[in-house]
């Protein structure tokens, strides 16, 4: 009788076994493809910021060219005050 039991109760717990894993498996098929398209969608809207980034500084040149002067501005020579300036810069702020 014993023998009947446990002949019985193994062919049981294979599938049962067997079902865990499948079901152990599919759970973490879905996570780890879940990750991976989410980490896709991140690249994909990096890309995209990247390019509006190119372009936003393309026009940030062609901005700054346009209203760069045409003439240079005169030098200033060397007065008082300038030398006065350069002393203080020499001095450690504390």
């Amino acid at each position: 009788m014993v023998d009947l039991m446990n002949s019985g109760a193994g062919s049981f717990a294979l599938p049962v076994a067997m079902l865990a894993v499948i079901v152990l498996g599919l759970v973490l098929w879905f996570f780890v493809h879940r990750a991976s398209a989410r980490a896709n969608e991140q690249i994909a809207l990096l890309q995209a910021l990247l390019e509006q980034q190119k372009r936003q500084n393309a026009l940030l040149r062609r901005l700054c060219e346009a209203s760069e002067p045409t003439q240079p501005e005169p030098v200033k020579k060397n007065g008082p005050q300038d030398e006065d300036d350069d002393f203080i810069r020499l001095v450690a702020e504390r």
